[in-house]
């Protein structure tokens, strides 16, 4: 009898913790909507690689800061890294209290380049903000993150809000602030043409046979401005696909501009690490960017 009202009791338990983690899973699927309802600027066509999409991760609403992050995957404007820069990084963001809205953005995989990624990326921004209450965030309290060349889209939308990259409408998300508040850029794409550029990215984003004036708009660490957000940096030494000198001259532009910066360069780790993993330092990036959070007063109920 007690052997069996164990058994039971186990059984209970099993379908409690099944239910319990079912229901989390749930709660870890996104909420897929179009960028652009009604047509994205400049589509080629009417198939999936024509309309950009917004993940929605938010978190638990006993966990919710009122924050939000727009997300920015690598892939070198040609691709992007969903899995460990996209889905893992919403997922965490979550556990911080933080909404993350993940932008599956145009790219030259797509048949894209300039300037449909930064099309995306501002609009995926001014769908956060203009609907913050739905959200659960505040207005004032939305950063955009980047990584590798999802980082070079991060930095240009931090540095060229101001730059229209739409024909004027009358939807009204088109005319909400396109600025983010903070940015985060992880191991980014800043500099164009020079030792080290990460020539792919260019590439696709602007083409082989760009004008000067061109690869200057996009060399993001000579558009930096005292407009320019606060930002959080970090890069690692061994990266040589996107070398850390990157990182370096941004931070360097941000503080003559007296612009709110911190920079972390770790010694180990190549390039496009997501959370850091098993790299011992690069592994810490996560909890240095929570206290940035905390410290410039973003992470707060």
């Amino acid at each position: 009898m007690l052997r069996t009202s164990r058994q039971s009791i186990f059984c209970a338990v099993a379908v409690i913790a099944a239910a319990l983690a079912a229901q989390a899973l749930r709660a870890a699927e996104p909420k897929t909507e179009l960028l652009w309802p009604k047509g994205a600027p400049g589509a080629k066509g009417e198939a999936s690689q024509d309309k950009p999409t917004l993940l929605i991760y938010l978190p638990d609403a006993d966990k919710a800061t009122g924050a939000g992050i727009v997300v920015c995957p690598g892939g070198g404007y040609g691709g992007l890294a969903m899995g460990h820069e996209g889905h893992e990084i919403g997922r965490w963001l979550n556990s911080l209290g933080i909404a993350a809205f993940i932008c599956d953005y145009r790219h030259r995989g797509k048949g894209y380049g300039h300037p449909a990624p930064l099309q995306d990326v501002q609009r995926a921004i001014r769908t956060a903000r203009s609907r913050a209450k739905e959200f659960g965030i505040d207005a004032d309290r939305l950063g955009v993150m980047g990584f590798s060349a999802g980082g070079h889209l991060a930095s240009t939308a931090a540095t060229h809000f101001n730059t229209k990259t739409v024909e004027a409408s009358d939807d009204p998300i088109d005319s909400v602030s396109s600025r983010p508040d903070f940015a985060v850029l992880c191991y980014p794409v800043i500099m164009f043409d020079t030792k080290h550029t990460h020539k792919g990215s260019q590439h696709n984003l602007i083409g082989k046979d760009a004008s000067p004036e061109l690869v200057a708009i996009h060399s993001n660490e000579k558009q930096v401005t005292k407009e320019t957000p606060p930002t959080f940096l970090w890069h690692t030494t061994e990266d040589t696909v996107v070398p850390p000198e990157n990182s370096v001259q941004f931070y360097l532009a941000c503080v003559e501009h007296k612009v709110p910066a911190e920079l972390h360069i770790y010694e180990k780790g190549p390039h496009g690490i997501g959370l850091g993993g098993k790299f011992p330092g690069a592994d810490q990036w996560p909890k240095a960017l929570e206290l940035w959070l905390t410290n410039r007063g973003v992470l707060k109920k």
